[in-house]
C-alpha cells in the first residue's frame, strides 16, 4: 500500500479516478461502474445539465466524493486517471449558450490535459459522432474526416469537440501524454433529461403523456442507438487497454433504424395512442448516423449486447416512474 494525494492509502489495484461531468447522464453511470470496480471516484460537475438526483445514491459511499466545479477553470487535485465527460450533449442544452459550450469543450480540455500532464495521469476524452457532421460516408469509420458546417447552430458542439480532439493528440505528440479518445454515437437509457430534446427521450415522454410524437422531416433519417450500459463498458475497456491504443474509437450500436420506425416501436411498447406530427427538419441535422465499430471489436473486443427493444423497455420504465413522481 502507498500514500497518494488527499485520499490517503489505497490498494495497488485501486485507482483514484476523476470524472468530469460526473453528475450527468453518462457520467453518473460511469461513476457507478467505477465504484463497482473498486475504485475511488471524484465526481466534478457544475450542474448545468447534470443533477444531484443522478448521484444521490452514491453520496453515502465512502469511496465517492463530489465537487461542484466548472471545468473552464483550472482544477487542482491528485488522481490516477481522468475521464473528461463535461459538456452539454443535447441540442436543446448546447445551443442554449453556444459560447459557453465551446468554452467547455476547448477550455475544459486544456485544463484537464494540463492536469493530466502535471500528474502523469491517463486521460479519456468523451468525443462524439458529431465530429463527422452530416456524413458523406456511411457507416462512419474513424479515418473519415467529417462534413461539418463550422458556422451553423450546431457548430459550438461539433467544432468544440473537434478542437478538443486536436488538443488531445497535440498533447500526445508534444508531451507524450497517455490519451484515449472515444467517439460516442447516439446513446440512451435511464437518467436522460426529460426535456433534453433527444429523440428517444422525446418520443417516450410524448408517448407516455399521450401527446403527438414530433418527427422532424419525413422520418426517413436514420440513427443507431446504443444502451448506456454497453457504452460504459466500452469506456472502461478503452481506458484500460494497452498504451499504444489512443483512438479515436467509435463506440455505438451499428444497428440502424429510421426515426419513423423508432416512433412506431415506442408507441407499440408504451401502448400509446399518440399520433405522429411532422415538423420541418432542423438546420444541419444529419440524415444518417451509424458507426463502423470494427476498430472497437478488434482492439477492445467490444460490441453492444443489449437489443434496442430491451433497452427501450428499461428506458420507458424509468420515464414512467419520473412522470408519475412529478404528477
Amino acid at each position: 500500500m502507498q500514500e497518494h494525494g488527499y485520499w490517503g492509502l489505497r490498494l495497488f489495484s485501486r485507482k483514484q479516478i476523476l470524472v468530469t461531468g460526473g453528475a450527468g447522464f453518462l457520467g453518473s453511470h460511469l461513476c457507478e461502474r467505477l465504484l463497482a470496480d473498486g475504485h475511488d471516484v471524484l465526481c466534478v460537475d457544475n450542474f448545468f445539465t447534470g443533477t444531484r438526483d443522478n448521484i444521490l445514491s452514491l453520496l453515502d459511499n465512502k469511496r465517492f466524493e463530489f465537487m461542484r466545479h466548472d471545468v473552464t477553470f483550472p482544477l487542482y487535485v491528485e488522481v490516477d486517471e481522468i475521464y473528461n465527460l463535461a459538456c452539454p450533449a443535447s441540442p436543446n442544452h448546447y445551443q442554449h449558450d453556444p459560447v459557453q459550450t465551446t468554452k467547455t469543450s476547448v477550455h475544459g480540455a486544456i485544463n484537464m490535459l494540463g492536469l493530466a500532464k502535471r500528474l502523469g495521469a491517463r486521460i479519456f476524452q468523451a468525443s462524439t459522432s458529431e465530429v463527422y457532421g452530416d456524413p458523406t460516408v456511411h457507416p462512419q469509420t474513424e479515418d473519415y474526416r467529417g462534413h461539418v458546417n463550422p458556422i451553423g447552430p450546431r457548430a459550438c458542439y461539433d467544432e468544440g469537440k473537434r478542437c478538443a480532439e486536436t488538443l488531445f493528440f497535440d498533447y500526445r505528440r508534444q508531451h507524450n501524454l497517455n490519451i484515449r479518445v472515444a467517439r460516442i454515437f447516439n446513446t440512451y437509457g435511464p437518467r436522460m433529461h426529460i426535456d433534453d430534446g433527444r429523440v428517444v427521450s422525446n418520443f417516450i415522454v410524448q408517448a407516455l403523456r399521450g401527446e403527438p410524437i414530433t418527427i422532424y422531416g419525413d422520418g426517413s433519417q436514420t440513427r443507431a442507438f446504443c444502451y448506456v450500459d454497453d457504452l460504459i463498458e466500452g469506456f472502461v475497456r478503452l481506458m484500460n487497454t494497452s498504451d499504444d491504443v489512443t483512438g479515436p474509437v467509435n463506440l455505438g450500436n451499428p444497428v440502424e433504424i429510421s426515426i419513423r420506425q423508432l416512433a412506431t416501436k415506442i408507441i407499440e411498447l408504451t401502448g400509446s395512442r399518440s399520433p405522429l406530427l411532422s415538423k420541418p427538419l432542423p438546420s444541419d441535422d444529419p440524415l444518417q448516423r451509424c458507426p463502423d465499430i470494427s476498430m472497437a471489436k478488434r482492439l477492445l473486443d467490444w460490441e453492444p449486447t443489449i437489443a434496442l427493444e430491451q433497452g427501450l423497455q428499461r428506458c420507458i420504465a424509468y420515464f414512467d416512474q419520473v412522470l408519475r413522481a412529478s404528477a
